[in-house]
């Protein structure tokens, strides 16, 4: 009867060093592949959030054109105020007798004295009649920056502290002749994303109206003479007389850490 044989190989010292450096192996590639997703979870969101676009803060002040004065002439002795008046006064004349020819006169009774009217007319300065072309003119008015994200909080400086807000103030008006419809503004601001802002669209202006505005904007780049520029109608969305003071620009220091 044969006997069946059995045999069993143990493995060598180095087969066993072996597989223990591939299991100590596999187990760190496990653990640094665990780090690393909890890195991008927490740490990259971050540093994309600061590539994003600048957020910028945008307030604004609509001052109407002064209306034209009236013409005002005040009459004496009247207790309304008519822009103007006109008054007449009757006066009763006596009829002097005559005379019959058997000598005896007769007369007519005076009549009473002529009361005092007066009418008031109002002059106007009435609705004026625009005419050729609307001319939007922007003037840099100061530069500077905000201590919060209330434009309220700008200050005036040619020199934005670290951790500031740099911002400007401007003044968008219609020179010109006839009414500015809807239009809007660019602004470009030095910001480490070479930010260009384009404003939403903007009321009307009549002629000699004007907005005062206040613009700031977060991630500046920082440095010397860094240049803000701002242009009325960038898009060129209304017909004007000229375009020659459609952008205005202006410098300034923004510190870095």
């Amino acid at each position: 009867m044969d006997t069946e044989t059995t045999t069993t190989t143990t493995p060598s010292g180095r087969e066993a060093a072996t597989r223990g450096l591939a299991i100590v192996g596999f187990i760190a590639l496990v653990a640094l592949g665990m780090w690393l997703a909890i890195y991008l979870s927490r740490y990259v969101p971050t540093a994309v959030g600061r590539l994003g676009s600048a957020a910028t803060y945008v307030g604004s002040i609509f001052i109407p054109k002064a209306s034209a004065p009236h013409l005002a002439v005040v009459p004496p002795a009247t207790t309304t105020t008519p822009v103007l008046t006109a008054a007449a006064t009757s006066t009763a004349t006596t009829t002097p007798p005559k005379k019959r020819s058997s000598g005896v006169g007769y007369g007519v009774t005076p009549r009473e004295p002529g009361q005092q009217s007066s009418t008031t007319q109002t002059i106007g300065a009435g609705t004026p009649a625009y005419y050729g072309l609307p001319d939007l003119a922007v003037t840099i008015t100061a530069v500077g920056y905000m201590t919060s994200s209330s434009t309220d909080s700008f200050v005036a400086a040619n020199t934005v502290p670290h951790n500031a807000i740099p911002a400007v103030k401007f003044t968008v008006k219609n020179v010109g002749t006839n009414v500015a419809g809807p239009w809007r503004f660019s602004a470009s601001i030095p910001t480490a994303t070479d930010y260009l802002y384009q404003s939403v669209v903007q009321q009307g202006l009549n002629p000699g109206d004007y907005i005062d505005y206040t613009l700031g904007f977060s991630q500046p780049l920082t440095g010397t003479d860094k240049t803000i520029t701002i242009t009325a109608n960038y898009d060129h969305s209304i017909t004007e007389s000229t375009t020659n003071n459609n952008t205005a620009t202006a410098q300034v220091t923004i510190l870095g850490s």
